[in-house]
């Protein structure tokens, strides 16, 4: 319970809307608590021989309690549930921002369905919180201290009887409580994992039906789908007994009343008037005991809940800005590598871990550079360093003479366009996946971009060019179509350094040509970093670098390696003999 006091600013951002709907629930309240009093005054004139103009007057108060009383029922809810949603709507947002700052390792640790359920059910049982069960505990808080000193007014003895069953509701709520926490926080994890299954099968739609899988991932989904269904039952059990217990508890002090009271109005201490309004006082006072339940059902998932997103929102990035950073203008794109060391996550200082080792590399501003080496050389961890995607040890890379990690990420990430090994677009037009870097870009400067992604001929085909949606993940779209876009992306946003991470790999070699020739433009004047396990695509590189087991193992220009012996001409033998071949 105590997570909750972490929602304390978000509603005192909003306490003016919390005080004018906690005015409400009290209106509501107080004025309530009158129609026992009428109700008691009018049983006692009917023994004085009331006339009907009164009893008509009595109907008249009653009837305009119960408006008043609606009408601050409907300012409570309309200011209360509306304040909830906005404070679900700033959590909401914080949580996407906290996300979006995460590293690379984060997301490797968490899974996405079980982000998406924190987003979705964990940030709605908070939502409850924040408004129903805010606006229930205040009208529990107010209704029954003021039904209890009503009824202690009438009669002091037989109000010590009804609160004396209250301990045992305190105790019952305590133990029902922590049971309801427990198997709430069991099923919003089971939740998780169902969602992630159903993201994982979705995602994985077309090798499921390929490799006729179907009945496997039914099967799976339906075990945790019965896990989740198992777990809910056990939920639902320890709640629904909770509010039938209470209402027992509150029974016993009933009767208590009936039987009390009957007798002291019997013995004429007690008139029947007021014997009926304590009664109406204990109705009232019943509701109250009844909601302490729901309250504390609400308060402990939403403090379930709570937990879980906060544990996301207090997660400092592993990659951010140093207190120190500056803003430096003139960055020209000079990069330097002095005798860099990386490893993922491994710290015992075996250099056999390592993933690059003792690479030391300067390359002058407008320098194209390209990497190549067998599959887990280091490559795309090489371009990844750059951006800060993963983060280089301090005093190893440098941008025109400046620490990478001293600059601001968003100036070192503006400077920079990269297109990744695997590509990824968004479930919109190519227009928009295009200008996701630079929004403000011209039509002109959008199409010229994809032209030289050697685009040109797709367009003509997409049935709306530019602007045909692309599906989710661009489903739409062939491999090479996809990193085609993802160039376009790139180059529209006129980077000072450009990373291409095997970008051109899913297209055949007669367009690979045909773009690289395009993009000899484009180099011009940018610091190019391109990897490639294609010899055609480097050859014209002002340097290649060879990177055996992380480290530079050969580097130069074509011409000199192709001569030397080592993996660069391995791999430039093999390449040519399997050219041939595929002439024959």
């Amino acid at each position: 319970m105590r997570s909750l006091r972490y929602l304390l600013p978000y509603l005192a951002h909003y306490r003016w809307r919390l005080t004018l709907g906690l005015v409400c629930v009290l209106g509501m309240s107080v004025v309530g608590l009158f129609s026992p009093l009428v109700v008691g005054q009018a049983v006692d004139s009917l023994g004085d021989g009331v006339a009907k103009r009164e009893l008509a007057t009595y109907a008249g108060w009653i009837l305009a309690i119960a408006t008043v009383q609606g009408l601050f029922s409907f300012g409570q809810r309309r200011i209360l549930v509306a304040m909830s949603r906005q404070v679900e709507f700033d959590l909401r947002n914080r949580y996407l921002e906290s996300l979006e700052r995460q590293s690379q390792s984060f997301f490797q640790e968490q899974t996405t369905g079980d982000l998406m359920a924190r987003a979705t059910n964990d940030l709605e049982a908070v939502r409850m919180v924040c408004g129903p069960a805010v606006m229930y505990s205040a009208n529990t808080l107010f209704t029954g201290v003021g039904a209890i000193l009503l009824m202690a007014s009438i009669h002091g003895w037989l109000t010590l009887v009804v609160i004396s069953t209250l301990p045992l509701v305190a105790i019952v709520s305590r133990e029902f409580g922590q049971r309801i926490h427990g198997h709430f926080s069991l099923v919003q994890e089971q939740f998780a994992r169902l969602s992630t299954r159903a993201q994982e099968s979705f995602a994985g739609a077309r090798v499921v039906r390929a490799y006729a899988r179907e009945p496997f991932e039914e099967e799976a989904f339906r075990d945790l789908n019965r896990v989740y269904v198992e777990r809910n039952r056990r939920l639902i059990l320890w709640s629904s007994a909770f509010r039938p217990l209470l209402q027992t508890l509150i029974g016993f002090g009933f009767v208590g009343v009936l039987g009390a009271g009957g007798l002291l109005t019997y013995l004429g201490e007690m008139t029947v008037g007021d014997f009926v309004k304590f009664n109406l006082f204990l109705g009232k006072l019943a509701w109250p005991m009844i909601a302490i339940g729901w309250v504390i059902n609400l308060l402990q998932r939403g403090s379930a809940s709570l937990a879980r997103i906060q544990e996301v929102l207090d997660t400092e990035p592993a990659i951010r800005d140093a207190d120190d950073t500056s803003w430096v203008e003139g960055l020209r794109g000079d990069l330097e590598m002095r005798h860099l060391d990386f490893s993922y996550g491994d710290s015992s200082g075996d250099s056999s871990a390592l993933t690059l080792a003792d690479i030391h590399l300067t390359l002058p501003a407008g320098t194209t550079v390209a990497v190549v080496g067998r599959t887990g050389s280091g490559k795309s961890t090489l371009l990844s360093l750059i951006p800060r995607l993963v983060d280089p040890p301090a005093g190893s890379l440098f941008l025109d003479g400046h620490d990478v990690r001293a600059l601001p990420l968003a100036q070192l990430r503006g400077l920079i366009g990269m297109v990744p090994q695997e590509t990824f677009l968004f479930s919109a037009t190519v227009r928009e996946n295009i200008s996701l870097g630079r929004p403000d870009a011209s039509p002109e400067e959008l199409l010229g971009a994809a032209l030289v992604a050697g685009l040109d001929r797709d367009l003509e085909i997409l049935p709306q060019g530019l602007d045909t949606v692309v599906g989710e993940r661009g489903v739409t779209l062939s491999g090479g179509q996809k990193q085609r876009v993802a160039l376009a992306r790139a180059l529209v946003r006129e980077p000072t350094i450009l990373l291409l991470d095997d970008c051109l790999s899913a297209v055949d070699t007669e367009t690979e040509e045909r773009i690289l020739g395009n993009l000899r433009g484009s180099f011009a004047g940018r610091t190019v970093l391109l990897v490639s396990h294609r010899i055609s695509t480097v050859k014209n590189a002002d340097l290649i670098l060879v990177l055996e087991g992380g480290r530079i193992a050969q580097q130069g220009r074509h011409e000199d390696l192709v001569k030397t012996p080592g993996l660069y001409r391995d791999l430039h033998q093999r390449q040519q003999l399997e050219e041939q071949l595929a002439a024959v």
